[in-house]
């Protein structure tokens, strides 16, 4: 799983969307020193100090060509994108997976291998070159170490009465982490029918729906929340100036905590109307100097094999993923039945 407050670089508004040239990259639109880019939430530090932030920076300085950026949940930014499609507004479009699997089965995305994909695992990238993962990160939840003594271990203690509108997790099919809440309750309880049964009794401590992860960690920092979904890379990031974060992986009782990955991945839009501005972007997300920034500075996780990192955050991503189980999602089956999932949890949760 916008997880960040929208505090953007250059905001482009639904209003001055229409200014945008949408060509295909086939007139001077394409000769246009600027490259748009639409993306989940989380890689935009709070206060300019994330890894988009240095990103865009190196980006713009190193070729002159200006970043126009706009966020918000990886399911907003594809169905924004799909409305779009006719006369489309982005050059590169980031979301989360599922969201982008079903933005390139929706022809969003037109093919382009940026330099360094051939050092991305192959499970993080389509097989067809259509979208790669430009930073590893993995599901997770956070608490409030301050008034917690100790994280939660399982699902089944979320069920408490202390959780009672103390507890929140961002909505699915809208947030990137929030479909996360439900993918991974039906890998941890064998299915989707005792998921939701789960997810139908803990909707009686569940705050509401939220469209924004972001927003949830600093609720938890507050207090006014105890508990909520999130990533390992957004709420690593945000602990730095959120002191009472705590990352933590729900287990099934009687079982070990889980989690998978979920990568920030990323696209070529189909007739983007800055296409060779948004190649060179894509080649410049996947170099190794940016690549070794994701930890450093973004709190993520490399999305090169090759590029193997060594700073201090690194080190510390290392230790907060010890002793959890990493399991692969059925990509495939989610993105043939996301819509279907999304309904049977609608019902459940009366949401």
């Amino acid at each position: 799983m916008p997880r960040n407050s929208l505090t953007l670089a250059i905001a482009l508004t639904l209003a001055a969307a229409p200014l945008l040239s949408a060509c295909g990259g086939t007139s001077a639109a394409s000769d246009e020193k600027v490259v748009t880019v639409y993306s989940a939430d989380g890689l935009k530090g709070e206060h300019g100090d994330g890894w988009y932030d240095q990103v865009f920076k190196d980006f713009e300085k190193e070729t002159g060509i200006k970043v126009e950026y706009v966020e918000g949940g990886s399911g907003e930014m594809v169905q924004r994108a799909v409305r779009e499609k006719a006369n489309p507004q982005a050059d590169v479009l980031v979301t989360l997976p599922p969201f982008i699997q079903q933005a390139d089965g929706k022809g969003l995305l037109q093919k382009y291998v940026p330099e360094g994909a051939d050092q991305v695992d192959g499970a993080d990238k389509a097989a067809d070159g259509t979208w790669t993962a430009v930073v590893n990160n993995y599901f997770g939840f956070v608490y409030n170490k301050k008034d917690l003594k100790q994280a939660p271990a399982t699902w089944e203690d979320l069920l408490a009465g202390k959780y009672e509108n103390k507890l929140q997790y961002s909505t699915p099919g809208v947030a990137g982490d929030g479909t996360a809440v439900l993918i991974k309750a039906m890998h941890d309880f064998g299915g989707e029918k005792p998921a939701l049964e789960y997810l139908k009794k803990l909707q009686a401590n569940n705050v509401g729906p939220s469209a924004s992860t972001g927003k949830l960690a600093p609720k938890v920092d507050k207090g006014e929340l105890l508990v909520a979904n999130g990533d390992v890379q957004m709420n690593y990031a945000q602990s730095e100036t959120m002191p009472n974060l705590g990352i933590w992986f729900p287990a099934k009782e009687g079982g070990r905590p889980t989690t998978f990955a979920l990568p920030y991945a990323a696209g070529l839009v189909t007739k983007a109307p800055h296409g060779d501005s948004a190649k060179k972007l894509l080649d410049h997300m996947l170099s190794r100097k940016a690549q070794q920034q994701a930890s450093e500075i973004g709190g993520g996780f490399a999305a090169r094999q090759d590029v193997k990192a060594t700073d201090a955050n690194a080190i510390a991503l290392t230790e907060v993923m010890d002793g959890v189980e990493v399991f692969e999602p059925d990509w495939d089956d989610i993105d043939k039945n996301l819509t279907a999932y999304i309904d049977g949890w609608k019902s459940a949760t009366g949401s």
